[in-house]
């Protein structure tokens, strides 16, 4: 199980609920990557960078060679899926760590931001629990 969330001066975001209790769920470990690199890390790390919907800019992903492995079966789960640029940063950390993935879940999918379809060449299931199929003149459109 592996997730990302972000960590601003200790404040936990969107994504670690949904993270723990899918990970509760299946009776995984969690493990996730962070936007910027704890003291107590290793210096050798698998880093990226992904553009932040909500920052505007890019920011880094960081995972800790001690928690992620070669050979080891990696689950995303993620608040949101819209372009899919931030998913693919945490693909391309699993791979960098001889890692598979296996799965990806969000909470909500913006399906006109194309996301989901750059992330089909992974040919692993994609499950959102919402799907925003448009969002106009003040209107949200489910799926």
């Amino acid at each position: 199980m592996w997730t990302a969330y972000e960590v601003n001066h200790g404040e936990f975001k969107s994504t670690i609920a949904p993270a723990l209790s899918t990970a509760r769920y299946m009776k995984l470990p969690v493990v996730y990557a962070r936007k910027s690199k704890p003291i107590t890390m290793p210096d050798q790390v698998y880093l990226t960078l992904a553009p932040s919907h909500t920052k505007g800019r890019m920011v880094e992903l960081i995972v800790s060679p001690e928690y992620l492995g070669r050979g080891e079966r990696v689950l995303i789960i993620d608040d949101f899926l819209a372009s899919g640029a931030t998913i693919l940063g945490l693909v391309r950390l699993a791979h960098a760590a001889g890692a598979q993935i296996v799965g990806i879940g969000t909470l909500i999918e913006k399906s006109f931001e194309g996301g989901r379809k750059e992330l089909e060449f992974l040919q692993v299931p994609v499950i959102s629990l919402v799907t925003v199929v448009s969002m106009h003149d003040n209107e949200i459109q489910l799926l």
